[in-house]
């Protein structure tokens, strides 16, 4: 059994295929199922260590992007992705997988045509509420489309569509088993506000949460993520605001939250400030009400179109970066943090909208399609 999986080179791309990867080999495991290779193809490996505890093989293939704007590279990246689909036929002839998995992004591209020429079966997830290119094009002809949103049901065949949620890591589900406040150093009777920028930092974010340092700790604690490149920067001017002021030491600063901390940080929060990228599922399986800030102008208006559809389902408000201020960033938080029976009714909301079973279902559904593909050989 060999079972390809391919995508984009972000995070928002790789983890949930390592989700589906882990629950694939999991219940390989438990059924006792010999002899399963599993691949990843894109242009990088993106995390080695997460591909070799998953027993994945890395295969590389080369593609390009097309821009929305005009572009010399553009042009030039058009013989990449040229160079990446003749790699791509020559990788999977030899490699002639059961079942391909596409998690969209350019890198898939090339990957996804051989398996279509090859006539290999395709399953595909969707992570936004507006699919991407690719993944809208080989929505076309993948045996099954996995979604997150219910509103991206709209672009793709009805009798091959499942909302299934995003998959995410067992270890982002997992509880601590830990008591997080001591663990963090934090008073359990203190709410916590929990900031996160993502792993390069959010700029804007960062600088709303300087100036609202002060009034902050006056009323909660907080965690900060400010992205290590900023780390430095934001620590200096929060220390030179909160000089000398007696909750100084009510504000945490982090660069960067890995899977152990970033758990109990999530376990302690009261609400968490957002970007809106492939981070608002796991705000959702956590159930911690959020207040959301896309990125204005994003590729496609994917994180405003996400955070508006996750603000329909009941988990989250949204202030939209042209609206963010410090007034109205901290109206939101006290508004919020003021409420415990809206932060209770977004709770459960969040946990629904999650749908913490998403990589169980699509790695059930891959088994599936690789016994069928079987079967009719």
């Amino acid at each position: 059994m060999k079972i390809l999986f391919t995508g984009g080179g972000s995070g928002g791309h790789f983890y949930p295929i390592i989700a589906v990867a882990e629950k694939l080999n999991k219940m390989l495991e438990r059924e006792r199922v010999a002899n399963v290779e599993l691949y990843y193809m894109s242009t990088e490996p993106y995390n080695e260590r997460l591909l070799y505890d998953n027993k994945m093989t890395f295969k590389r293939v080369t593609a390009g992007k097309v821009r929305a704007y005009f572009s010399i590279q553009n042009f030039f990246d058009l013989f990449k992705t040229a160079w990446g689909v003749f790699k791509a036929f020559f990788q999977l002839f030899f490699l002639y997988p059961d079942v391909v998995f596409g998690k969209g992004g350019f890198p898939s591209f090339p990957v996804l045509f051989a398996a279509r020429f090859f006539r290999i079966p395709v399953i595909i997830h969707e992570s936004d509420s507006v699919p991407g290119r690719v993944n809208a094009w080989a929505g076309k002809f993948a045996q099954k489309v996995a979604i997150s949103y219910p509103e991206a049901a709209q672009f793709f065949p009805a009798g091959k569509t499942a909302l299934t949620g995003n998959p995410i890591r067992e270890d982002f589900l997992r509880s601590s088993g830990k008591d997080a406040f001591k663990e963090l150093g934090l008073d359990p009777n203190i709410p916590v506000l929990l900031v996160l920028g993502g792993s390069q930092g959010a700029q804007k974010i960062n600088g709303q949460m300087e100036t609202l340092a002060p009034r902050l700790v006056e009323k909660y604690q907080v965690i900060h993520q400010t992205g290590e490149a900023n780390m430095t920067e934001v620590q200096a001017t929060v220390n030179g605001l909160l000089g000398g002021n007696p909750n100084a030491s009510r504000y945490h600063i982090y660069g960067y939250l890995d899977t152990e901390t970033m758990k109990l940080a999530a376990e302690a929060a009261t609400i968490v400030v957002s970007r809106a990228g492939s981070a608002i599922f796991e705000i959702a399986a956590w159930g911690v009400p959020a207040i959301l800030i896309p990125i204005a102008n994003h590729v496609g208006d994917h994180q405003r179109k996400n955070a508006f559809a996750y603000a329909r389902a009941g988990g989250t408000a949204v202030i939209e970066e042209a609206n963010l201020g410090p007034n109205i960033l901290m109206s939101e938080i006290d508004g919020l943090m003021g409420d415990a029976t809206r932060r209770s009714a977004m709770k459960e909301s969040a946990k629904a909208f999650a749908r913490a079973d998403a990589a169980e279902k699509i790695a059930e559904q891959l088994v599936a399609v690789v016994l069928r593909h079987r079967i009719s050989e």
